[in-house]
């Protein structure tokens, strides 16, 4: 019963461009690549190698390719959780890294999980994760036009054969932020799984935290709601206050759900159980 589904992040404009059908494209390859993982490994490692997939293609805002800081500085945030052994890890405003959900599944092994800051870049140097310049000239242009863009959050939920469920989600910010703004992405608001389902978001951080998406919509799966009924309702409430997000979910019977607020236009995804089938948003 192996299932696995990505987002490469979300659009609150109409338009679309040549990047919408590249990053299409590119999540359809990545979804599959990440399935046969699913199915030769297990859930953690299909997780992984999805998100570090985005992080190290420039078209996506994570990783390589991140948005710049208002200081022009490029500070990146990510989270793993594992909804079986219920241990929640990640790195906030790391830089010079090249994959930062990488270091969050080394934390996963560690009694202190999360780390933040230069201490979180003390801890790669420990572990000789090599330093690595996530900067480009696309992104470097969008600063100097006040940041206008796309976000890019990207994320990945997967069950595995054992039930095991898996969740994963990597930021590069929304651009021009305040330098050390914490997003939702490496906390249990942006990133959450139990036994029973897991949750990666994307869209406005601060929205997202306020509202406890991924950990509110896994505790009422836990609690006995169905995954579609915790989508709705989490979404419907938070309609109540115009956000703008989406978020990917699955649970442990293999029910997939995607859920974007009424402000956001596209939400991109692709989800495989054998073939993978992909829509910018239904």
């Amino acid at each position: 019963m192996e299932k696995l589904i990505i987002h490469g992040g979300l659009s609150i404009t109409q338009e679309k461009d040549s990047s919408d059908f590249e990053k299409n494209k590119v999540l359809r390859l990545i979804a599959s690549e990440s399935f046969d993982i699913l199915v030769k490994k297990n859930a953690k490692k299909s997780v992984l190698h999805a998100i570090m997939m985005m992080e190290d293609n420039p078209i996506f805002n994570a990783g390589t390719g991140s948005k710049l800081q208002s200081d022009g500085e490029i500070r990146m945030s990510a989270a793993l959780m594992d909804g079986n052994k219920n241990i929640f890890s990640g790195v906030v405003n790391i830089k010079n890294i090249k994959n930062p959900i990488a270091m969050a599944e080394i934390l996963s092994k560690e009694e202190n999980s999360v780390l933040s800051g230069d201490q979180a870049n003390e801890f790669c140097k420990k572990h000789d994760i090599p330093d690595h310049s996530p900067f480009t000239i696309y992104r470097l242009n969008e600063f100097k036009k006040s940041c206008s863009g796309k976000h890019g959050t990207v994320g990945a939920v997967a069950i595995d054969r054992r039930g095991f469920v898996i969740a994963g989600t990597s930021t590069g910010g929304v651009g021009c932020e305040i330098p050390g703004r914490v997003s939702d992405s490496p906390t249990v608001a942006g990133t959450y799984a139990s036994k029973k389902s897991g949750v990666s978001c994307t869209g406005i951080g601060e929205q997202i935290t306020r509202q406890a998406v991924a950990a509110k919509i896994v505790t009422r799966v836990d609690d006995g709601m169905k995954l579609n009924n915790a989508v709705d309702k989490t979404i419907f409430e938070a309609n109540k206050f115009n956000y703008s997000f989406g978020l990917i979910s699955l649970d442990s019977e293999g029910n997939i759900e995607i859920g974007k607020t009424a402000s956001i236009s596209e939400l991109y995804y692709a989800f495989c159980d054998g073939e993978v089938i992909r829509s910018f948003m239904v």
